[in-house]
């Protein structure tokens, strides 16, 4: 049974995409925070992964600052982002092998499909199959 469309608000969208354009040779990660079932909130953390092109490692500091700010704000940890400079939006194998929030969405951008950004949302189960869920664009 396909999970529901999420709703992800128009100036989030911009966020999320102008931070991965702004590192364009390397992964970029962090978290987004929601209210309720809304995402709301942007928390760009840092890739400490060796090789940062091919791979995200969230920074523990940072990860760690930016859960404490999802608690301060009342939000929820709704979702992780990463880009991929060069590959499709979709989990690579690394990325599955690496997830570990399967309470969360995995958000991946590409900077590199036909010319155009694309995001695409995916829920990562614990036996590391995947199910794409529809991302909508709400304008405010």
């Amino acid at each position: 049974m396909p999970a529901n469309p999420i709703e992800i608000p128009r100036a989030l969208v911009n966020q999320i995409l102008h931070h991965a354009q702004s590192y364009p040779e390397q992964e970029v990660c962090g978290l987004i925070g929601s209210k309720g079932s809304v995402p709301t909130s942007c928390y760009p953390v840092g890739n400490i992964a060796t090789m940062p092109q091919v791979r995200f490692q969230l920074d523990a500091k940072g990860h760690i600052e930016a859960m404490l700010q999802i608690r301060e704000r009342g939000e929820q940890l709704f979702a992780i982002f990463h880009s991929h400079p060069t590959a499709p939006a979709e989990p690579s194998k690394l990325d599955l092998a690496d997830a570990a929030y399967l309470d969360a969405l995995y958000l991946v951008i590409s900077l590199n499909t036909k010319g155009v950004l694309e995001m695409r949302g995916f829920w990562i189960a614990a036996d590391k199959s995947v199910e794409e869920i529809t991302l909508l664009l709400k304008t405010e």
